[in-house]
């Protein structure tokens, strides 16, 4: 009888013990991160809306399960995928960047300006080729080795492979730009180069650009007014919520794209 209590005494002990642990074990595994990184079309100002601008970033967080996965929107107004890379913004996520993690990446609005001038410098070569031009940069006051958009693409794509997270390229959201009643796309530049490099690099392609001009010319130009504040690049809340709506339904049509598994039902 002793023998039997001191059984089931040792066995109601281990049984005890390996729930304990296990519920430590839940509460410390650590949640995978979706970094977005972009610019203020993704993340504007300090992602508040005080100016009533607001980037699709910033909104993209009710379509995920957030016990589950973490979202970090690194976005910042003004930064071209030159910039944020030079201002060492990269190097910060790529220090945290984590097997399991994913990388959602949306540049090109700011890419098209000057390498060199006094006020922003932010300008890349365009294309995806291996084209590069030193200049003097006059706000980092530095020598610097200026690449093409590409360059700076693939690179976000393969630093983020290389760690074991999985890059999501974006296509630029479109302008509030109309020619002939038809939003104006970004095909033949950003928006193809940036298809180009994901495809080349293994990465994952969502074509905002497409859908999201697509989803204007549904509406008549007045509503689409309405999605944009103060100008025809950056969104109101709710042509941000639009846009985010459309990043989540080109992550649920990637095939095989294991962040489909954080999304809400």
């Amino acid at each position: 009888m002793i023998q039997r209590r001191n059984f089931i005494w040792r066995t109601t002990l281990l049984l005890a013990t390996a729930i304990v642990l296990q519920a430590f074990w839940v509460q410390t595994e650590r949640k995978p991160v979706l970094y977005i990184i972009g610019d203020s079309t993704v993340r504007n100002g300090d992602g508040t809306g005080k100016n009533k601008q607001w980037g699709w970033g910033t909104v993209l967080h009710p379509y995920f399960d957030t016990t589950r996965i973490q979202i970090q929107n690194h976005a910042i107004g003004g930064r071209s995928s030159r910039t944020f890379m030079t201002e060492g913004r990269w190097d910060r996520i790529m220090n945290n960047l984590q097997p399991g993690d994913f990388v959602i990446m949306q540049f090109g609005h700011n890419d098209a300006g000057p390498l060199d001038d006094t006020s922003r410098a932010r300008g890349t070569i365009r294309g995806i080729g291996d084209e590069e031009q030193e200049i003097y940069n006059p706000i980092r006051k530095v020598q610097e080795v200026v690449h093409t958009y590409g360059w700076y693409m693939r690179k976000y794509v393969t630093d983020a492979k290389a760690k074991g997270a999985t890059a999501i390229v974006c296509s630029p959201v479109p302008r509030n730009n109309w020619q002939q009643g038809k939003i104006r796309r970004s095909n033949q530049d950003y928006g193809l180069w940036a298809k180009q490099i994901a495809e080349q690099n293994g990465a994952y392609f969502i074509d905002l650009n497409e859908l999201v001009a697509a989803a204007y010319e549904k509406m008549d130009t007045a509503t689409v007014n309405t999605l944009f504040f103060g100008d025809h690049t950056h969104t109101s809340l709710p042509g941000a919520e639009l846009n985010a709506a459309k990043v989540a339904a080109g992550i649920k049509a990637l095939p095989k794209m294991p962040l489909q598994a954080f999304l809400k039902p």
